[in-house]
């Protein structure tokens, strides 16, 4: 009698065993390839999901959003200069079917794809274009491993150019150019302003021209403006020779 309680307790949990292990709990985010001796039987989830243990085989995956930090790149841009370029891949699974059947790790290969496009797309490109194109850049990179990735299962979300490593010689060689672009700037608005004031005053002598009391109401304007400064005499042009003459009698009478 006691054998043969040992007997049904083992195949009972021998029995609990093999039904745990048939019942998968999915979140919403999870799917499973199921193969059945081999062969593709599906895709299942989420939820509650019955497999056969033994004969059937799964492989979970993830449909959320991943990240792959692709490193850093040398590149030779149009204009030969060396650069080092990394970026950041954002994809997720749209298909888990072909993500398992049509190649042997996605996300493996989704980076080497990054990588390879990334110098590709760079090489191409001057390093100006490179410094101020960085959105259309990232959308043809997005692009171009989008359509990589699609026979995989594989959506590329977004592709972000995340830093440019420049040499030291060549951040130098910017700087100088940088401030030959200010000097020049700064030359252009000078000489903007002073084409400007002649064009006003150009403006203003022929309107004085035309009405000479303008003239003169301009001339008392800033006979008083110097007035305002106690340490100066204002002289009226009529009054120079009046002016002149006593300065000499003071002269002659002081010798």
């Amino acid at each position: 009698m006691i054998p043969y309680m040992y007997i049904v307790f083992i195949v009972v949990i021998f029995l609990v065993l093999l039904l745990a292990s048939a019942i998968k709990i999915m979140a919403e985010y999870q799917r499973i390839v199921v193969f059945r001796l081999g062969r593709l039987l599906g895709i299942k989830g989420p939820g509650l999901v019955f497999v056969i243990p033994v004969i059937d085989s799964v492989i979970k995956l993830d449909l959320r959003t991943r990240v792959i930090d692709v490193p850093k790149q040398r590149v030779i841009t149009e204009d030969n200069v060396t650069v080092d370029v990394d970026a950041v891949v954002y994809f997720r699974i749209v298909d888990p079917q072909k993500a398992v059947v049509e190649v042997q790790r996605y996300d493996v290969a989704t980076g080497l794809l990054a990588q390879t496009t990334l110098r590709d797309v760079l090489g191409q490109q001057s390093l100006d274009e490179l410094l101020s194109k960085r959105d259309e850049l990232n959308k043809s990179l997005q692009s171009i491993i989008d359509s990589g990735t699609d026979p995989w299962g594989i959506k590329v979300s977004a592709v972000t150019i995340r830093d440019v490593s420049l040499p030291e010689e060549m951040l130098r060689a910017l700087a100088k150019q940088a401030e030959a672009e200010r000097e020049k700037r700064s030359r252009i608005i000078i000489a903007d302003g002073e084409f400007q004031a002649a064009q006003k005053m150009s403006d203003a002598a022929r309107i004085y021209e035309k009405t000479p009391t303008a003239l003169r109401l301009r001339e008392l304007q800033t006979l008083a403006e110097i007035a305002r400064e106690k340490n100066l005499i204002v002289v009226p042009g009529g009054d120079i020779g009046k002016v002149a003459g006593i300065a000499k009698a003071v002269n002659k009478k002081v010798e």
